[in-house]
């Protein structure tokens, strides 16, 4: 994303792609698997899945940086809260809504933290009109709306699944194929955009794969690295969600999204000040209470200790 920051539709294409032949070798068998939720069903899933990567994809034209982009994913729980007491009319205690506090909170320091560091992506020519502080703010602000909108579908998604899993079974390696395969037709709308970073993509200068010492364009590299380490990521997590809760599954998502910011903090040297710490150790706990991960690893070391007092 730091080459080439508009490749995020490029990035999802070879994803789906990917993850669609595979599907389609492994899981339909070439079409001869009958499948065990109806199509129509998918239909209304893919829409929503599809929207909601197109839209965390087009966040990076809009000035923002991928650590407020983690962050703000983060808030997923809020979202899945608000969505499962709209549509499920599910009722929380008071440690569910402080957590949500905490998250939003955290998510609200590191965003505001964040609009120091906004800086134009528009590349600079000699007849291109300069931009100033306020238009840069403006489509930051744009980028906030998006990732918004985006955080909402995804929650809407993860019940949807919960909501198809309980009534026709848990197929978790089926509705992977099928919500990568029939979303293929919308990236028509995306010709364009596809052909001018795989173009930049093979212009990109050469580098030599660890490993295998073979030369080839640097993001053409990065692309088959991110698509292998995606399908494995992608298909782990609905077998997840195959086994957990919709709730439970975006705690472990946050929590993975938290280690991934530690990683890009440290390895890519993003900048990061004592109020992004703050705001991302909200985030932590309040996901810690929100889980209820504390009080349920003191009852499970009490009836260790129990099982131990009465062998002995």
């Amino acid at each position: 994303m730091k080459d080439d920051p508009g490749s995020g539709h490029l990035i999802t294409f070879l994803q789906f792609v990917f993850i669609a032949i595979d599907g389609i070798i492994f899981t339909s068998k070439f079409g001869t698997e009958p499948t065990k939720i109806p199509l129509n069903n998918y239909l209304i899933l893919v829409v929503l899945f599809f929207v909601a990567n197109v839209c965390n994809n087009y966040a990076f034209n809009f000035n923002i940086p991928m650590p407020l982009h983690m962050i703000f994913r983060a808030g997923s729980l809020v979202a899945n809260m608000i969505m499962g007491i709209i549509i499920l009319k599910q009722t929380y205690t008071f440690d569910k809504y402080l957590a949500v506090t905490m998250i939003t909170l955290g998510i609200i320091i590191c965003t505001l933290m964040s609009v120091q560091e906004v800086k134009s992506t528009v590349p600079i020519t000699e007849n291109s009109v300069l931009t100033t502080p306020w238009d840069d703010f403006f489509w930051w602000i744009i980028g906030i709306v998006i990732l918004t909108i985006s955080l909402f579908i995804s929650a809407r998604l993860g019940i949807y699944q919960q909501i198809l899993y309980s009534h026709y079974g848990k197929h978790p390696r089926e509705a992977l194929y099928y919500t990568h395969l029939l979303p293929l037709p919308f990236f028509i709308f995306l010709t364009s955009n596809l052909w001018d970073h795989i173009t930049k993509a093979i212009n990109s200068p050469p580098i030599i794969v660890p490993f295998i010492e073979i030369t080839m364009p640097k993001t053409v590299a990065y692309l088959i690295g991110n698509t292998l380490s995606q399908y494995v990521c992608i298909n782990s997590v609905y077998t997840l969600t195959s086994e957990c809760a919709s709730l439970t599954v975006t705690l472990i998502l946050t929590l993975r999204k938290f280690t991934s910011l530690i990683f890009s903090i440290l390895y890519f040297k993003n900048p990061f000040t004592t109020y992004h710490w703050i705001g991302t150790i909200l985030v932590f706990i309040g996901t810690l209470i929100f889980s209820e991960i504390i009080p349920k690893l003191q009852r499970r070391l009490i009836i260790m200790f129990e099982k131990k007092k009465k062998i002995n």
